[in-house]
């Protein structure tokens, strides 16, 4: 890419705020326009769950696969931050120098823009000298920070990143705002940011399928053993639920869910039921235990796959509960629902504007 090339970070102050989201709805209204895209993640990362489990960052293939890029529009990451490179960085006595790790950013691509996507927080890679500031710095970038919506930290966040990157801060994308927000954001968050001089480009619904898991990927984090339902594994679960209750409570809980997964005890029968006759897209049984013939039959009538897994019920709620909204978005049904609706909702003509760069002179063919 060449030096006149603009690059644009897209970064954020805490981990899952969307960002692989955002690059995808950015990356492919610039594309319609006509503008060549290159994307590249400088400092790529391996997720721990939280209890032993650890995944490779996918967006590395995700992001370049849906944008369909080339590979001269893909430069390579610089440094995977896992636990081993953390400790191989605390015995080095020197680190090479920005210019020297980033400049293939500048040369080895093809395109007018670069989008960049940054570490997971503003100050995730410092001991590499890769830190979102840094790399702004260093690449003469421009940042967009997404974050997830939250009135009682958001604001200050930004603020907060304001102070630190200065010019270089485009703008903010407030993701995940939930329909009962909507009014406030409008009304009150966003002027507000505005008059401090930071361009709001979206305000993004929370949308429960984007955080959703696939039963697939139940069954890979929970190490589960599938009893019925193996040729379902792609449906997609958006929330979860615990069976520990009567049935008739259980009934009128479960009845409120949609495409949920509900975890209950082996042993009980009568809640296995119950869920089953609801919107459960995944039933997970803990200890190990055999469900009854009839529960297995039920399933497989209503094409519910079912799940047995070694662990209690709270452990495996909290393992659960931990994956929304941090496994990767490789559901094709997801990257229609992000470039189609999503990407709608970004303010691309401004974005374009702020970045100062000039309209292709010929759009591409349909």
């Amino acid at each position: 890419m060449s030096k006149t090339a603009k690059h644009l970070i897209i970064g954020s102050t805490e981990a899952c705020s969307g960002k692989s989201t955002l690059s995808v709805a950015i990356g492919s209204q610039l594309q319609e326009i006509g503008f060549q895209v290159g994307w590249g993640k400088p400092l790529a990362s391996v997720d721990t769950l939280g209890h032993g489990l650890e995944r490779l960052d996918t967006d590395l293939s995700f992001v370049p696969t849906t944008l369909s890029l080339v590979p001269d529009e893909q430069p390579p990451n610089l440094l995977s931050l896992d636990s081993r490179t953390l400790l191989d960085r605390l015995h080095q006595e020197s680190v090479q120098t920005l210019d020297d790790v980033l400049k293939h950013y500048w040369e080895n691509a093809q395109g007018d823009i670069l989008l960049l996507e940054g570490p997971s927080t503003l100050d995730e890679g410092a001991l590499f000298n890769l830190s979102l500031p840094e790399m702004a710095t260093a690449l003469d970038a421009q940042v967009l920070l997404v974050m997830q919506f939250d009135t009682r930290s958001m604001v200050d966040q930004l603020v907060a990143a304001r102070k630190r990157l200065g010019d270089a801060l485009l703008g903010v994308v407030l993701n995940s705002i939930r329909e009962e927000e909507a009014g406030l954001v409008s009304d009150e968050i966003v002027p507000y940011l505005e008059r401090q001089g930071l361009p709001v480009l979206a305000t993004l619904p929370k949308l429960s399928f984007l955080q959703g898991i696939r039963v697939s990927e139940l069954v890979r984090y929970l190490d589960a053993e599938v009893l019925c339902g193996d040729d379902h594994l792609d449906l997609v679960v958006e929330s979860l639920k615990i069976g520990a209750m009567n049935v008739n409570s259980a009934l009128r809980f479960f009845g409120q869910g949609s495409h949920q997964a509900i975890v209950t005890g082996g042993d009980r029968r009568d809640l296995q039921i119950a869920a089953l006759e609801t919107s459960t897209h995944c039933l997970i049984l803990t200890g190990q235990i055999p469900p009854a013939k009839d529960v297995l039959a039920f399933a497989k009538d209503k094409e519910v796959p079912v799940l047995s897994v070694a662990t209690d019920t709270l452990t495996t709620v909290e393992q659960v509960d931990s994956l929304f909204g941090r496994v990767p978005l490789n559901n094709p049904d997801k990257v229609s629902l992000i470039k189609e609706h999503l990407s709608r909702d970004v303010n691309v003509e401004r974005l374009i504007t702020l970045m100062g760069l000039e309209m292709p002179a010929i759009a591409p063919h349909g």
